[in-house]
């Protein structure tokens, strides 16, 4: 669907659950995967490995795409990525006019995620992917082979961004705000724990910052202080 099918409500930023994607691009064929959800600003990365048999094995005419970002390794991580979320919390997904994401049809059908496309020449209107893969860039700089990234090290550069500060959320983080949206949508909490919606355990006694992620609370240590006075994480490294 093109994207002036896409709900009122996306465009508000009030609703979870409408997420914006794309792909940045490396040398070598390589790329990684990008999603940002558009209320809490939450980034997850798809990590995108090259196929067994690239560089050696022979082309074979529509067959699939051996660099890792062909329309079926994209369709599979994005359904790996955002299935496991509360239905609520997966509701759309909007994407460049890349053909990586031609078989979206079957990812709507696997996981009733919608899928809607920019129109041509018009990346502002996923403007919040964009932004993102600009703060993206410094740390996988244009020019460099993004298949040598594990997917630790994409994880630990998204846990990086979800645990900074926003302005725009009044000093939380990403994660933050994403957690406090994970509720239904009459607001009873969820019986599973939250680490389906957030990273797996992860934890810097050096920036000050604990998140026991994968139990029923979390805890937060914090030791900066909002104007008002109330407490905000630290700055992770």
């Amino acid at each position: 669907m093109t994207i002036s099918a896409r709900p009122e409500e996306v465009e508000s930023r009030k609703t979870p659950g409408h997420w914006e994607g794309d792909l940045i691009i490396g040398l070598t064929r390589s790329a990684i995967g990008t999603l940002v959800e558009r209320t809490s600003r939450y980034t997850t990365l798809l990590h995108l490995p090259r196929l067994k048999g690239y560089g050696t094995a022979a082309m074979v005419k529509n067959g699939p795409a051996l660099s890792g970002y062909g329309s079926e390794s994209v369709r599979d991580a994005l359904a790996a990525t955002l299935s496991p979320l509360p239905e609520h919390l997966r509701r759309s997904v909007t994407w460049d006019r890349g053909k990586e994401l031609a078989r979206h049809a079957e990812l709507t059908a696997s996981t009733g995620i919608r899928v809607h496309f920019c129109d041509p020449y018009s990346p502002w209107q996923r403007g919040t992917n964009e932004n993102t893969n600009g703060l993206l860039r410094q740390y996988f700089p244009k020019g460099t082979d993004l298949s040598r990234y594990k997917f630790r090290e994409l994880q630990a550069v998204a846990d990086a961004l979800n645990n900074r500060p926003r302005k725009v959320h009044g000093w939380r983080t990403p994660a933050e705000v994403l957690a406090n949206k994970y509720t239904r949508p009459h607001g009873t909490v969820l019986r599973r724990p939250v680490e389906s919606a957030l990273p797996p355990a992860w934890s810097s006694s050096k920036a000050g910052v604990f998140l026991l992620v994968g139990q029923r609370d979390q805890w937060i240590k914090c030791r900066d202080n909002r104007p008002d006075g109330q407490k905000v994480p630290n700055r992770p490294p």
